[in-house]
């Protein structure tokens, strides 16, 4: 089954969240609780009706490389593309000025959530499509955007990231593709693996953005440049021209996400492909991370996403199934009035109520880093750049264990592959690892936003949720308020482990190798706080007349089992940062 939760989303965004978080902005001014009605409920109808239907036949059918070096997709991907091609859904986040839609993030990560949870492997296109145009929008000419951005809003062309090499994987330093210059462009040479949608039959062109050393580049990260390579060159009028030096060789075959072609792309395999310089030479890195941020939170969400479809999938399945007669109940009951049933449903539900919150709340803080002014700008930059790997770390780890448990709904049924339990388990596979792993991720977060400023903004996120766990634990329901007083004891145990983190007793390997578990910590308890703000919206809105009763009484609920079942985790995450990694040094010899 797919149910693109619309109405979890609406309410996440105009009351857990709130519109005012964004309305403020000039940029922002016409966003309206009516535009948001009409976005989510065009975007549901498309996801439903054009993306959905072609999951799981793409997952079986997959995408086929041909000997003319030419990709073909699943059968659907076209049609779907070109229905968000018509829908102007490529350009959700493009300016206005180059044919897009200009619409927040706030909205883009809610549409971005329906579209993976219907279709991930097809999905996947759009993102790196918004990831590409969003590296152009920062750091290209006005002449690059002016000939390449439309075309991508329109979503007549897409786009992609190309960073990885055979012997270039996180190590981006041992990058060696060449860049010679040419008059007005570059000649690029050299092989990029793991390339997703590097060629592909949806479209009439593909720009590469392409990491590679221009003649004389420092080694080192230091001598990266970065070059938009199109699959076929454009002319002056903005028409195509002859095809570029670039083939894909190959496509990889997976454990997930099938409909996704990975291509391996040679490029310059005569000449050399006609790349064209962004920005100035050697500033690359700082270019692409700009990109691969945008990607790194678009893949947690990518996390949620699927943890979603599986979700409902598995309810959809308990709620049909008869099998034994649950305790007490009558002998016809199906699976999901079983004790255990309802356990696994509750708890992935209120998790994925947590992340969503978690999401929403990142995409408003990228929206006001970006349109806010001094003061406010700085502090929404730095929240904005600490909540990008707690939701890309939590967020995509966390699916893991949620499509695993909606196999265990399903029984013996959940292993077999026609009922399509298993393509989400095997899809949620690669989320932890690409666009950087969980451990990148814990590092970005324990070295660069954590120790770099001595925990100014990891304490001042902590202190929030503090707050509002404390104002939240006294409101005149029980319920909330206990759901409250167990994230405000999260909170502290969490201060307790960043405090020991500060410490300066930590070596860098120590420091590293409870990262992961520091991630995990701040990411459960920032679902936690979600979850309650979630609960406190509901109970907000008990009178307005707009909600059912039963959808408000299911978010207090929901808060209640996160608090319960989930938010324990942030104490043993924390023992495992108290012991500051010592076990596994003391212990690695014997083990390893």
């Amino acid at each position: 089954m797919y149910d693109p939760s619309e109405n979890d989303l609406r309410f996440a965004i105009q009351h857990t969240i709130g519109l005012d978080q964004i309305s403020h902005l000039d940029a922002f001014a016409d966003v309206s609780p009516d535009l948001v009605d009409a976005v989510l409920s065009e975007a549901a109808k498309i996801a439903r009706e054009e993306l959905a239907p072609c999951n799981n036949s793409g997952d079986i059918q997959g995408s086929k490389w041909n000997s003319d070096f030419t990709v073909q997709t699943p059968d659907g991907f076209k049609k779907a593309h070109d229905a968000l091609s018509a829908g102007g859904w490529y350009g959700i986040e493009i300016a206005e000025e180059f044919g897009g839609q200009a619409l927040p993030h706030l909205i883009s990560a809610a549409v971005g959530e329906m579209f993976h949870s219907a279709n991930m492997g097809f999905s996947l296109c759009h993102l790196l499509t918004q990831g590409l145009t969003h590296a152009l929008t920062v750091s290209a000419s006005q002449e690059q955007k002016e000939k390449f951005l439309p075309p991508m809003a329109e979503g007549r062309w897409t786009g992609t990231m190309n960073l990885t090499e055979p012997q270039a994987g996180t190590d981006l330093a041992a990058i060696k593709s060449t860049a010679v210059k040419e008059g007005d462009h570059y000649r690029i040479k050299g092989q990029k693996i793991f390339i997703t949608y590097g060629e592909h039959d949806m479209a009439e062109n593909i720009v590469h953005l392409v990491l590679a050393r221009a003649e004389g580049a420092p080694e080192g990260v230091n001598g990266i440049s970065v070059f938009i390579v199109p699959k076929f060159l454009v002319n002056d009028d903005g028409s195509l021209g002859e095809r570029n030096d670039v083939k894909c060789v190959s496509i990889e075959h997976k454990l997930g996400i099938n409909g996704s072609p990975t291509a391996v792309l040679q490029f310059g395999e005569d000449k050399g492909a006609i790349g064209y310089l962004v920005g100035e030479e050697n500033q690359g890195l700082k270019i692409m991370f700009g990109m691969m941020n945008h990607a790194r939170f678009g893949v947690g969400i990518q996390g949620l996403s699927i943890s979603n479809r599986a979700f409902y999938q598995a309810k959809e399945y308990a709620s049909e199934r008869v099998q034994g007669r649950p305790l007490d109940r009558n002998e016809k009951d199906t699976i999901d009035h079983h004790p255990d049933v309802m356990r696994l449903l509750a708890t992935m539900r209120a998790e994925i109520e947590g992340q969503r919150g978690m999401s929403l709340y990142g995409a408003a803080a990228l929206d006001r880093a970006h349109y806010e002014t001094g003061d406010d700008k700085a502090f929404w930059a730095e929240r904005s750049s600490l909540m990008v790997p707690i939701i890309k770390g939590w967020l995509t780890e966390r699916s893991l264990n949620l499509t695993s448990d909606a196999v265990q709904v399903h029984g013996g049924m959940g292993f077999i592959e026609e009922t399509g339990a298993a393509q989400h388990y095997r899809d949620a596979r690669i989320l932890p690892i690409y666009e950087g792993t969980t451990a990148i991720q814990a590092n970005d977060l324990m070295f660069r936003k954590t120790l770099r400023d001595g925990g100014k903004a990891v304490n001042s996120l902590l202190a929030e949720i503090k707050t509002d766990a404390e104002t939240a634990s006294k409101v005149d329901d029980a319920n909330i308020a206990n759901a409250a007083a167990d994230v405000l004891r999260g909170t502290k145990t969490a201060q307790r482990a960043v405090e020991f983190i500060l410490s300066n007793t930590l070596s860098q390997r120590e420091a590293a190798a409870i990262s992961v578990p520091y991630l995990m910590m701040m990411g459960t308890l920032t679902g936690g706080w979600m979850s309650v703000k979630s609960a406190i919206a509901a109970k907000d809105a008990m009178n307005s007349g707009t909600w059912d009763q039963t959808f408000l009484d299911a978010k207090i609920s929901l808060a209640q089992v996160f608090a319960k079942h989930t938010l324990p985790e942030v104490e043993k995450y924390a023992n495992i940062v108290f012991d500051g990694g010592a076990s596994i040094e003391a212990m690695a010899p014997e083990i390893l």
